[in-house]
């Protein structure tokens, strides 16, 4: 072999034009240690083009990562792609760690032991290898598949779930793509041993391929991620459930004790510490808390629309803001000097809502439950004088602090009425506000329609003929 290189190197010295053409290069085979042959091949190199050197296969060379590219795609790789291409996908989860939701395109890589994410590269093999970028990878060992459509509104979901804690959605609108992934992840984690002997392969796995420093990092890595955070939530988990039902029970014993001591709702009033409320409470328990027969608010409000509101356009109509009638409410509950005329409730909107939520929230209606059907009975008889009386024999069995408000109310309603031409309020329109209002059945066991119809017209009723059924004249 010595003296044919040595007469090739003497036929290019006496024959420069053939200093360009065939070349021949050594490179011994990598395959086995022991072997000592050696092949020659030959390239075809331009003049430009510099020979580069040959490669040293030294193993301490190895340990230093004087590797080429060559090298790298000509090193046997054990882990096979058996599928690739681009899914939509969410990581929910990390370490056991709820994450927020968020969908993002993916090209995804699957081999028999793992799957790589890469973002949106056409050739991850490529994308690997530019400098500090790493693909996110999900080891398969163990890993648990599933459908989840509950996971998201998208169809074709499906979640999975690592020994590490960490979940994945994979999602694709293409029903035979997705399920193709389905199979295709559940075949590869199928095949995997359990957990315990994939950990001793991946370890075994590492050896062959990493260098040492390579190892120690990765190990190194590896134990800090599992140490500190994972643990510690593991052991509180663990903690947590041992004494779970006992914590349960205890703070039940607590709870019971606590409820048995607490004072009543009668002591706590005798001492101050709650006030009686005017919204939602009986209409005699304000009238008595007051010492009157027709609630101070509802008087007030009365006051202010007749003041400023009875030639507002939609008057009882038109709602007001409710945050502002709300805050009104509170003011009025808390027992505080309450002054319609501020600025505060300029809004006569927000007035005259108040005052429809208060007869609104009232346990029983201005129109006592028990009254509900005689005065439907008193509506639907055909003779208008007789209709009149029978409405007006009801309305004075009503109790006090009821007819009294009622007297009141319709006193008012009679006044926006009579602005009909300007607020656009007639009697047919405030029977339609106030007839549910004032006037509603303790169980809906009918036609709701018919009795929105009957509700109406006894508050239409009661107001075209005001003076006939709170009068004291007889008919």
């Amino acid at each position: 072999m010595e003296r044919s290189a040595t007469s090739d190197m003497a036929s290019e010295k006496s024959n420069p034009s053939h200093s360009t053409g065939a070349v021949q290069m050594r490179i011994k085979n990598a395959n086995s240690h022991h072997d000592r042959l050696s092949q020659s091949k030959s390239m075809i190199l331009s003049e430009n083009v510099k020979v580069l050197e040959p490669i040293n296969r030294h193993r301490r060379n190895h340990s230093q990562h004087n590797l080429t590219l060559a090298d790298i795609i000509s090193t046997p790789d054990h882990t096979v792609v058996e599928k690739e291409g681009y899914l939509l996908k969410a990581k929910i989860a990390d370490g056991g760690k709820k994450l927020r939701k968020n969908w993002s395109t993916s090209w995804i890589v699957l081999t028999s032991r793992k799957m790589e994410f890469y973002k949106e590269s056409k050739q991850p093999a490529l994308a690997n290898l530019k400098p500090g970028y790493k693909p996110e990878c999900v080891d398969l060992c163990g890993a648990h598949i599933e459908w989840t459509p509950e996971k998201s509104s998208r169809k074709n979901v499906f979640q999975i779930t690592t020994v590490s804690g960490n979940e994945f959605l994979l999602q694709s609108d293409i029903d035979f793509l997705i399920l193709d992934w389905f199979h295709a992840i559940k075949n590869a984690i199928d095949r995997l041993p359990k957990e315990r002997s994939c950990t001793s392969r991946n370890l075994e796995f590492k050896l062959r391929r990493s260098s040492s420093t390579e190892l120690l990092n990765s190990l190194d890595t590896e134990s800090k991620e599992s140490k500190p955070e994972h643990r510690k939530s593991l052991i509180f988990r663990l903690n947590y459930s041992a004494s779970d039902s006992n914590d349960r029970n205890r703070v039940k014993s607590r709870l019971k004790k606590f409820i048995s001591r607490r004072p009543s709702l009668k002591t706590l009033q005798e001492k101050g510490l709650i006030k009686d409320q005017i919204f939602g409470s009986h209409l005699h328990l304000v009238c008595e808390h007051e010492n009157s027969t027709v609630p101070r608010f509802v008087r007030q409000c009365i006051k202010a629309v007749e003041k400023r509101g009875l030639e507002v356009d939609g008057i009882y109509r038109v709602s007001g803001n409710l945050a502002t009638i709300q805050k009104l409410r509170f003011v009025v509950n808390q027992e505080e000097k309450l002054n319609l005329d501020d600025s505060q409730w300029e809004d006569i909107h927000v007035v005259t809502g108040a005052l429809k939520m208060f007869f609104r929230e009232l346990p029983e209606p201005l129109f006592p439950y028990c009254f509900f059907e005689q005065f439907v009975e008193a509506i639907k008889i055909q003779d208008n004088a007789t209709r009149i009386k029978a409405v007006k024999t009801l309305v004075k069995k009503l109790p006090r602090p009821n007819y009294d408000t009622m007297e009141v109310l319709f006193e008012h309603l009679k006044k926006i009425a009579a602005k009909e031409s300007v607020n656009l309020m007639s009697t047919q329109s405030l029977g339609i506000v106030f007839g549910p209002t004032l006037l509603r059945p303790e169980k809906e066991t009918g036609n709701m329609a018919v009795h929105m119809l009957y509700q109406n017209q006894i508050v239409e009723l009661m107001l075209s003929e005001y003076s006939k059924i709170f009068g004291s004249e007889e008919d």
